[in-house]
């Protein structure tokens, strides 16, 4: 065969693969599925944002942002994303690393003395509570993995400091002297023995402002969400952006209702009109599906987009590995820095791809990212609680059978 014909056929392959990986009137489905939604009443609203290889493929906005007061859903419409600020705290965590100014193997206490004696509840076998020093020191490492053993405050001890709950909004005090009182408090397990959901991820974002000397909201700023263009992320919302905050409904009676604006976990929060101090690294961000995206396509692209470079490709790669090995989590899924990973995808029982990785919110986001597809994926509505709604499994149903 002459070079030249061998030259057509892999340009040619090359095209149909650039061209044909996403077949554009199958994802239509989704428009079908997220109206139905709305229309029974399951969603005020929502925005989806489908990226590949670093392009947006699908983004569009469904529903109303606010239905009381008749303001339709926009692509910009701004959300509280809650617990995917954990992926953005553990990011600058390992940018931290790579700058020499900490490693993920170093205890907490080297940066907050304070936690170098913590302790551990539990119960004798009269069934007595007990409190024991933990059997180890808790490393960085661990509260990217979730493995340190601090929940979000279930004990009396920690209710009675008032330190209860995923919200901070309402705090008037700074991140670093949550952390600081949070530190004499009893964990709920042993640091490195099981996963444990809760304030590792706020104490990170502490650890930051420690290690880097500057405020946790102007370190975000200046290392990931200016280099990326993310100009609608922040913790507390400028005046001029107000009114583009969607609101929060709660599945009710097969249908939803507005959250009272009282500032609590469930509710509409202060983060428009409050003491705007607690930069909670754990759930404390508002951003927008576009803003995410662009996040989430830096991760896909090895750490770099549009030029800008955040992080290495490998300390990404890094992240995106199973660092629970022994430990106990979810079937067919394991944890990285700071995501779930798909390890077995029979096991999950959903389609996509070994080393996918992602996670969500308390307000009904969520957010994945598929290295082998180069897919990324972010879904943006207010629903809290969401009373067991399918959609974001159907979701991700949808856009694996557009997969050319």
């Amino acid at each position: 065969m002459k070079a030249s014909t061998i030259f057509l056929l892999v340009l040619l392959c090359a095209t149909h693969s650039a061209s044909a990986d996403i077949d554009r009137k199958r994802l239509a489905r989704i428009d079908d599925l997220l109206n139905q939604y709305v229309a029974d009443g399951k969603i005020a609203g929502a925005v989806v944002r489908i990226g590949h290889r670093g392009r947006v493929v699908k983004h569009d906005a469904y529903g109303m942002q606010d239905i009381e007061a008749g303001v339709a859903m926009q692509k910009d419409s701004i959300f509280r994303i809650a617990s995917q600020t954990k992926a953005v705290i553990s990011v600058g965590i390992m940018m931290l690393q790579e700058e020499g100014k900490l490693l993920i193997s170093h205890p907490l206490s080297r940066y907050m003395p304070e936690w170098k004696d913590s302790t551990v509840a539990g119960s004798n076998d009269a069934g007595e509570d007990t409190i024991e020093p933990a059997k180890r020191a808790i490393t960085l490492r661990d509260l990217l993995t979730h493995t340190a053993g601090i929940d979000y405050g279930d004990g009396p001890s920690w209710r009675e400091a008032g330190i209860n709950g995923w919200y901070f909004a309402h705090r008037d005090e700074p991140i670093r002297e949550t952390v600081r009182r949070m530190a004499p408090l009893p964990q709920a397990a042993q640091p490195g023995e099981r996963f444990v959901y809760g304030y590792s991820t706020d104490i990170l974002g502490a650890v930051i402002e420690v290690a880097s000397g500057m405020p946790l909201d102007q370190f975000l700023k200046q290392k990931i969400f200016n280099p990326l263009a993310m100009t609608d992320t922040h913790f507390y919302l400028p005046n001029t952006k107000t009114a583009r905050l969607a609101t929060v409904y709660s599945a009710s009676d097969d249908t939803i209702k507005r959250t009272p604006d009282a500032s609590a976990m469930v509710g509409q929060g202060a983060y428009v009109v409050g003491p705007r101090k607690s930069f909670s690294g754990g759930a404390g961000l508002l951003s927008t599906a576009s803003d995410y995206g662009r996040f989430l396509d830096t991760l896909l692209l090895g750490g770099r987009l549009d030029g800008q470079r955040i992080m290495g490709r490998k300390t990404v790669d890094l992240m995106t590995t199973d660092h629970l090995r022994d430990v106990d989590f979810r079937p067919g899924s394991a944890f990285g820095l700071g995501f779930l990973v798909v390890d077995d995808v029979g096991a999950t029982g959903e389609a996509g791809s070994v080393g996918n990785f992602g996670w969500g919110g308390a307000y009904h986001t969520t957010y994945w990212v598929d290295p082998v597809e180069e897919l990324t994926f972010v879904y943006m509505t207010q629903l809290l609680p969401a009373g067991g709604l399918d959609d974001s499994a159907r979701l991700r149903a949808l856009i694996y059978q557009a997969v050319d």
